[in-house]
């Protein structure tokens, strides 16, 4: 799958993939392969495998939720031999002040270098790090705003992700929580997180559909209602019709729907 996955970010084939090179694997991976929950809304969801992860979105050109894009990730990364494992927590929800309480819902990768423990993760829709996030609290900047990892005793996990979006936040806020202690064991667990996501009235990805792409200039979204292009720090929205959600879907997201 190294060759499709590189192909579908726009990667050289022949390239190692160092981890200073991981900077440029999240930007593309962001531009080129959405965040979106179609397969939910069409009900046309299928059994979390490798194989199921490839087909998807290496070769039908889709996107997915968290679970299949860093799913997806996880293994394009061990393929090129880092030291990855995938876990799970939970997202925080700025509105009510609480955890969203779905379970363990969130998956992001846990990349080791060189002794140091680092969260990766390009299944947070617009909230994406675009980098490795040591796992020490230490800021890193990039082009979406700031981020951190800190320690935190919770019983929703260990590790905290805290961010600071670029033209968005004034203060820092809570982005999700993971769990280091309790690493996924195999692909099949995420069947459960996608039954949740299905059938949980909680869930926020049942409700209608979603897609985020990050462009050169910021992020594109698109609802069944709504069209939002953040560019260069500003915020461009338009009411849209049906057909056009369709045609938006095919055009600034590569999906045909």
């Amino acid at each position: 799958m190294d060759a499709l996955f590189r192909k579908r970010i726009g990667l050289s084939e022949e390239e190692p993939i160092t981890f200073e090179k991981l900077d440029e694997v999240l930007e593309k991976t962001a531009r080129t392969i959405p965040f979106e929950n179609l397969r939910i809304m069409n009900q046309e969801t299928f059994d979390i495998t490798n194989e199921s992860l490839i087909d998807k979105m290496l070769a039908r050109n889709e996107g997915g939720l968290c679970y299949e894009l860093n799913g997806l990730l996880y293994l394009f990364l061990l393929e090129n031999d880092f030291d990855v494992t995938l876990v799970r927590g939970d997202v925080f929800n700025s509105d009510t002040g609480e955890w969203t309480k779905l379970g363990r819902t969130h998956v992001a990768i846990i990349l080791r270098h060189e002794g140091q423990d680092y969260l990766v993760d390009t299944g947070f829709g617009g909230n994406l790090p675009l980098k490795p996030v040591p796992m020490n609290g230490e800021v890193v900047t990039s082009s979406n705003g700031q981020f951190k990892v800190e320690a935190s005793k919770s019983d929703y996990g260990d590790y905290v992700l805290t961010l600071k979006l670029a033209d968005k936040d004034k203060d820092w806020r809570i982005g999700h929580i993971i769990d280091s202690k309790k690493p996924v064991k195999n692909l099949s667990e995420f069947n459960e997180i996608q039954k949740v996501l299905i059938e949980d009235d909680r869930s926020p990805f049942n409700k209608g559909p979603i897609l985020t792409k990050f462009t050169d200039d910021g992020t594109v979204s698109l609802t069944n209602k709504t069209l939002t292009r953040w560019i260069k720090g500003k915020a461009h929205k338009e009411k849209i019709s049906e057909k056009a959600f369709h045609e938006h879907v095919k055009k600034d997201f590569g999906i045909i729907n």
